[in-house]
This record gives structure tokens, sequence and C-alpha cells, in this order.
């Protein structure tokens, strides 16, 4: 009868399980780092997509701008949706970040739109509401034309959108 030492010695060389456990790794270190790798370009814009995330920078900023003036015109519904119109605000600032040419300032088409104004319908709740639904359509429809990041960027800020209308109902 053989004796084995119950731990083999060691010579310096790789035991069998060793290996396997290094080979089945290798595969899962491959696809972690070409996930997590950025090739040139994979998330570049073209100019088209420039213009239309400009435009939904516009359209949140039209957005942010509906929150003031409803809560202008109904306090109450300040104290109930001020951390919704804070939510606004967060999207419009990641939506800038994402836009390569949008600086914080406005521009033309959102500077009209965020001056306050009466509420159309008399009901601010109602007119937020619509403007929210409005806002998320088109984050929506945008997200259709972009790829990665700013693609989930836009659909985030859509559903994000659409959990906001519910609350606001």
């Amino acid at each position: 009868m053989s004796t084995r030492p119950a731990h083999p010695a060691t010579t310096g060389t790789p035991t069998r399980r060793s290996f396997l456990v290094g080979v089945g790794v290798l595969p899962v270190l491959a696809v972690v780092s070409a996930c997590t790798g950025t090739a040139p370009g994979a998330d570049a814009v073209t100019p088209a997509q420039v213009d239309r995330l400009a435009g939904q920078v516009a359209v949140q900023q039209q957005l942010v701008a509906a929150y003031a003036t409803a809560f202008a015109a109904a306090p109450e519904l300040a104290t109930a949706a001020t951390d919704l119109a804070d939510q606004a605000q967060a999207q419009l600032d990641r939506l800038r970040d994402a836009a390569p040419s949008v600086t914080g300032s406005p521009t033309a088409a959102s500077s009209t739109a965020a001056s306050p104004s009466a509420s159309p319908s008399g009901a601010p709740r109602a007119d937020l509401r619509a403007q929210v639904a409005a806002a998320a359509d088109s984050h929506a429809t945008a997200c259709l034309e972009f790829t990665g990041a700013r693609a989930a960027l836009l659909g985030s800020i859509a559903a994000g959108l659409r959990g906001q209308d519910g609350l606001l109902a």
C-alpha cells in the first residue's frame, strides 16, 4: 500500500486543478474585457443625432419650465411634486452631459417655452401631466435613433417620465 502525502509538495509547476480553473476563467475574462472596452467610434454621434440630442435637451428644458409654471399656479402641487421636478432637472443635466454640442444655456426653442404663462386649461396638474407625457413620447421616439449609452439614457428618461405621469394622476 502506497501512502500519498496529504498535501502535494509544491514544486513550482501548476497542478491539474489550477490549470483547469485557469483555462475556465480565460473565456470569462475575455468576455468581460470585451464588454467593458470601448471600440473607437462605438458611441459616436452623427451630425443629425447631435441635432436630435439638442432637441431632446430643449424638450426637457420645456418640461422643467412647465414644472415651475405649474408650481407657481398651484402651490399645493409644488408641495406634492417637488421630488418630480428635481428628477426632471436631474434628467436635464444628464441629457446636457450626453449632448456633445449643447451647453448649459437654454436654446432659442426652449427660452420661449420657459417663460411663465397662465395654464391654458386652468388646471395646472392636468397641463403638467400633458407636458410630462409629451416629453416622454418625444424621448421614447428619439431613443430609437441612437445606440449605446445615449439610447439607454433617452429610454430611461422616457420610462421615468411615464412614472411621473402616473404619480401626477
